[in-house]
């Protein structure tokens, strides 16, 4: 394939009819050079999936081609998209989405994991679309991205600078950003005013307590809205702010700048008012010990009831909105038992005595505050090796409202069609808990039988 420079790129705009827009940010890169150095940055493998946000003329696109083994390709220009779609027409391994980066639908990644991000992405519109891909749950594994200078040094600033503000925290509370290489403005057409950077991001290892990410977003939005003032009077009224302060260790007259993304964290963990912020499960908790026929034999603690694989009581909970889309809990690391993968919208062990409904009426309040809503058991399944030896009842919930779970239980939540579930589940079992891989052959099969609906 012949490989582009800046008269085909004019002849390939030409020939779309595509005029170089400023209110869209578009500055094509134009040196090959660059565009090969800047991909193999993202370090592309086997089994690999590339999602390139604004891809344009294709200039990074034509060398993922080569390594990738899919290529998803979000062009918002409806005259550039098509102009993809005829030149890779006929590759089964791309696909082009005539779509708003900003507003692109990522849950249908999952499947396709592990999922590297790529995109020269405009000023005016970089910021929602990385929110959008790379906010928790995000599936991306990696990003490589071009910016302007001055937005990616807001990405890294530190406290006590002009720059370090709410975008900062947000990166920095997920993601190990670096910038690898200044791009002149003479690598593009048309040539911008200024320098790009180009960035790669890497998710943060888990150095930091866990920590409500929508309370820790609302507490940076607080503190930021007027920058200038004391962090004291932009506070909840929920807590005390000088006994805040001493905790985290900054002055009563603190501002948002001055503070550290670990204070923010810990700011926040102050503020969290979830009963079981700090409690992901306790090894004195007691079970009842049944049989194969669940009948009760004795009462164990936890810890001597998963040791042992003694049989016990479980319940697990599969929770619907208006749009049939069914939520799925991402486990926090601090479980014991299947730390940080995909779960049942709920599920809890029967504490000894407890009954079964009782149970997941408890722990839908306890895990995504939800009460008053209806329950309905669709099915049983025995305990063996994949359900951790526990009896379990499914039921099923319907809920519209806010979801709210606590940090040390959950990590993040997200609602997915059925289609998307059922498309990465048959693909990537191993992101899965075991016990909801069994309630989900139940339940899809009983869908498959059409002995069950989703709207009932």
């Amino acid at each position: 394939m012949t490989r582009m420079n800046q008269s085909e790129i004019k002849d390939r705009l030409a020939a779309m009819g595509v005029m170089p827009s400023k209110k869209l940010g578009q500055n094509f890169l134009v040196d090959e050079n660059v565009a090969r150095w800047i991909v193999d940055q993202l370090e592309v493998g086997s089994g690999d999936t590339v999602v390139e946000v604004g891809p344009g003329t294709g200039a990074l696109t034509e060398h993922v081609v080569e390594i990738a083994d899919r290529v998803i390709l979000v062009e918002f220009d409806a005259r550039l998209a098509e102009g993809l779609k005829n030149r890779y027409e006929g590759n089964p391994k791309v696909e082009v989405h005539h779509h708003d980066g900003a507003r692109f639908d990522i849950r249908q990644l999952y499947q396709y994991q592990p999922v590297k991000l790529l995109g020269n992405l405009p000023y005016s519109a970089g910021g929602a679309i990385m929110r959008n891909f790379m906010k928790r749950p995000s599936p991306i594994s990696r990003a490589v991205l071009m910016l302007q200078k001055e937005f990616i040094d807001r990405i890294i600033a530190e406290p006590r600078t002009k720059a370090y503000g709410v975008l900062s925290l947000r990166m920095q509370s997920e993601w190990v950003s670096r910038p690898v290489k200044t791009i002149p403005p003479q690598a593009f057409f048309p040539r911008p005013l200024i320098d790009s950077t180009v960035m790669v991001c890497e998710p943060r290892k888990d150095d930091l307590p866990v920590y409500d990410a929508r309370l820790f977003d609302e507490m940076i939005r607080r503190g930021f809205a007027q920058r200038r003032k004391q962090v004291r009077k932009q506070m909840p009224k929920t807590g005390d702010w000088e006994e805040a302060a001493k905790l985290i260790d900054v002055p009563v007259t603190a501002r948002a700048e001055e503070m550290s993304l670990e204070q923010w964290v810990a700011l926040t963990r102050y503020y969290d008012d979830h009963p079981l912020k700090d409690t992901p499960q306790e090894g004195d908790e007691v079970f009842d010990v049944v049989d194969e026929a669940d009948h009760v034999l004795r009462q164990e603690t936890r810890d001597v009831v998963h040791q042992d694989e003694l049989l016990h009581r479980a319940v697990h909970l599969f929770v619907f909105n208006k749009h049939k889309e069914l939520f799925l809990q991402k486990r926090s690391r601090l479980k014991d038992r299947h730390p940080g993968v995909w779960d049942s919208s709920a599920a809890g062990h029967l504490n000894a005595g407890e009954c079964y409904e009782s149970t997941a009426t408890r722990e839908l309040s306890e895990e995504l505050g939800i009460d008053d809503v209806e329950l309905q058991e669709i099915g049983r399944i025995a305990p063996c090796a994949k359900t951790g030896w526990e009896h379990i009842r499914l039921y099923l919930a319907l809920y519209d409202g806010l979801v709210r779970f606590p940090c040390s239980e959950v990590e993040a939540g997200q609602w997915f069609s059925l289609d998307d579930a059922r498309a990465w589940i048959e693909a990537r079992p191993q992101d899965f808990a075991s016990g909801f891989i069994e309630c989900w052959k139940l339940f899809d099969g009983m869908l498959a039988e059409k002995t069950l609906s989703t709207e009932s």
